[in-house]
């Protein structure tokens, strides 16, 4: 799990590879797939993609007859559409390779389970067994199956006021909750600018605000930070009719979901995550994992003592030796992009910039997640980090300020 998103290992044609889990997705999807590797598509076809962000259109492949397996569980028939060009890209968002989406298709014949506190995936056999006993633990969700996607009814407390809204079930969208801007749905005062996410075809930006209340049956969550997206970014989507955003992972991550698509049913049981605080990226900076590189790292190491054999030597044990340094491969961070007045645009640091150390600790000891979550501390608390632009060092020093109180 890397913020919030799930990620399964799979293997497609033979080939291994990683898929992210996304009930807001019909089809398999395959993207950024190493040309170096041996997969092949089945029966292709070529076809134009158009997807979730602008009116941008990419070229694809549609792909019968794959055989997809996911740890003992086997589609021999599997339909596949391929993004091609290598625009479309998550790893650098995430920090690991990912190479496809894994949506309805794989939902829609069992039970499957999503421990995100464990994280683990259980897939249940389709039967009133099974049934019965996962109700004897968990609260049953009515869900409504329409054009392959799970929605459920939510009410969502805006201002003074308590308004029912229809939300895609979306274990691909790491927010807790995506509103779409409308008559009825106003934006809160308190508000800012910000990128939301990777459409499939291009960048998603919008607006954060923190509304009062969001409940899902009996579940009441305050204060959760809320996503609005701007109307260019959703003017496109075939919408449902009466849907108004989506619930996302900030939401899901706090249960253990169980998805009964055959039933129309979820079921929810809270973790340990249930009640942490909703936080947000109070720098201002998106950082991406942008490639790797060959670090020459220190290595702690008991004394070696040699016995030498020659004639011409000594037979005492000779000076200890030391093997100190090996080569490991480290990630590299950039700066993707940089907020509008946030406390790191303010202080200097540009989009472009190579993070080299933060808080004083060398930036490639951390993994993507590591980092996202020290932008994202409760506290409003000091940060520095010393960057790499245009050949020479920089560095910059800037406060968490939570600009949404």
């Amino acid at each position: 799990m890397i913020n919030n998103l799930v990620l399964i290992p799979v293997k497609l044609n033979g080939v291994e590879l990683t898929f992210m889990l996304d009930t807001g997705a019909v089809y398999t999807i395959v993207f950024s797939v190493d040309e170096n590797n041996d997969l092949e598509y089945k029966n292709t076809q070529r076809i134009v993609l158009k997807g979730f962000g602008s009116d941008y259109s990419v070229p694809g492949l549609k792909s019968t007859a794959n055989v997809l397996e996911i740890k003992g569980m086997v589609s021999r028939s599997h339909l596949l559409y391929v993004i091609l060009g290598g625009e479309f890209n998550f790893s650098d968002h995430l920090g690991i390779p990912v190479n496809g989406i894994l949506g309805y298709t794989f939902f829609k014949n069992n039970l499957i389970a999503i421990n995100y506190e464990k994280k683990r995936i259980t897939i249940y056999h389709d039967n009133e067994r099974n049934r019965k006993k996962i109700s004897r633990k968990f609260t049953k969700t009515p869900l409504v199956i329409e054009k392959y996607k799970p929605y459920v009814e939510g009410m969502v407390g805006l201002e003074n006021d308590f308004l029912a809204v229809k939300l895609l079930v979306d274990v691909g969208n790491s927010d807790s909750i995506w509103l779409f801007e409308n008559d009825t749905i106003k934006i809160p005062n308190k508000n800012f600018e910000d990128y939301l996410g990777k459409g499939f075809s291009g960048d998603v930006h919008g607006k954060r605000a923190i509304i009062n209340e969001f409940r899902l049956l009996d579940f009441r969550f305050k204060n959760p930070i809320a996503a609005f997206p701007d109307s260019t970014a959703i003017q496109y989507l075939k919408f449902i009719p009466g849907r108004m955003g989506s619930v996302g992972g900030e939401i899901l991550k706090r249960f253990t979901v169980i998805m009964d698509y055959k039933n129309s049913s979820m079921y929810l049981k809270p973790n340990k995550m249930f009640k942490n605080p909703f936080l947000y990226n109070k720098s201002g900076i998106e950082i991406i994992h942008a490639g790797m590189k060959l670090v020459n790292v220190e290595v702690k190491q008991k004394p070696l003592f040699l016995k030498t054999t020659s004639v011409f030597d000594s037979a005492e044990e000779s000076e200890p030796i030391n093997f100190k340094y090996k080569f490991e491969l480290k990630p590299i961070y950039k700066v993707a992009s940089v907020r509008l007045n946030s406390p790191a645009e303010k202080s200097g640091i540009q989009r472009g910039d190579i993070i080299i150390a933060i808080n004083k600790h060398d930036a490639d000891n951390y993994t993507y997640q590591e980092l996202i979550s020290i932008l994202k501390s409760a506290n409003e608390k000091w940060i520095s980090m010393e960057v790499l632009r245009n050949g020479a060092i920089h560095q910059f020093s800037f406060k968490l300020v939570n600009i949404l109180d």
